[in-house]
């Protein structure tokens, strides 16, 4: 068992990007905390996602519902381009299946060696500053999502509203609860042992097959956004 853990916690890491911010408290009762202080736009409802990668093609369902601030950073970064071009950096099957993870935006610039793929997030334009998005989980009896803090309680887990299962598509980030940015990933078989400390937002309803495919150095050529945004 105790072996067992230790691996559970070894795979945890292959997330953690060098990436920090903080978060500021609530103020704003009125709609979800995490969309009164958001610096991208909330999704509401669901959108729907398509990755054309050197591989195939991926179609992603979003949930605003369970994840506004989440799904309405991905939705903006998508209508950015800030996805096209971009590697899969980190695809872990060995000794059992993990994550593929991608999306760093310094990861389309042939400049970039590739050994610092996975160090990058997007830099807002605007501001010339990183974008970094809250940690956010939505408990299925609860009606807005928690920010900014990783949950273990194992009877809160029982109620995620969006857990690991295959195919998740969730957001990558450092050991800093609210140090997402772009990166993402997308689970390979459920991952329990995520639940509570990532934040996932949608999942694959096509292309999972192309998902398996993937390699290393594999390319997201485009990303488009097939519904509009409710």
């Amino acid at each position: 068992m105790a072996r067992r853990s230790l691996w559970a916690s070894c795979l945890a890491t292959l997330l953690c990007l060098p990436l920090l911010v903080g978060c500021n408290p609530a103020t704003n009762a009125s709609v979800p905390v995490g969309c009164a202080q958001a610096s991208s736009p909330c999704l509401k409802g669901k959108a729907t996602v398509l990755l054309t990668t050197s591989r195939g093609e991926i179609t992603l369902e979003l949930d605003g519902d369970a994840a506004p601030v989440t799904a309405g950073n991905f939705v903006d970064l998508v209508r950015r381009g800030v996805y096209d071009g971009t590697v899969f950096h980190r695809v872990v099957r060995e000794p059992v299946p993990f994550v593929v993870q991608g999306g760093d935006p310094a990861s389309k610039d042939p400049n970039t060696a590739k050994a610092a793929y996975g160090s990058g997030s997007f830099i807002d334009p605007a501001s010339g500053q990183a974008r970094y998005i809250p940690l956010e989980v939505k408990f299925k009896k609860e009606e807005q999502p928690r920010y900014g803090r990783v949950t273990s309680n194992p009877s809160d887990l029982l109620q995620i509203e969006l857990a690991h299962d295959r195919g998740a598509l969730a957001m990558a980030r450092s050991q800093a609860p609210d140090s997402a940015s772009a990166q993402f990933y997308i689970a390979l078989r459920p991952l329990p042992e995520l639940d509570g400390r990532y934040a996932v937002f949608g999942r694959v309803v096509k292309g999972l097959e192309v998902v398996d495919a993937i390699q290393a150095d594999d390319r997201i050529t485009k990303a488009a956004l097939l519904t509009p945004t409710p």
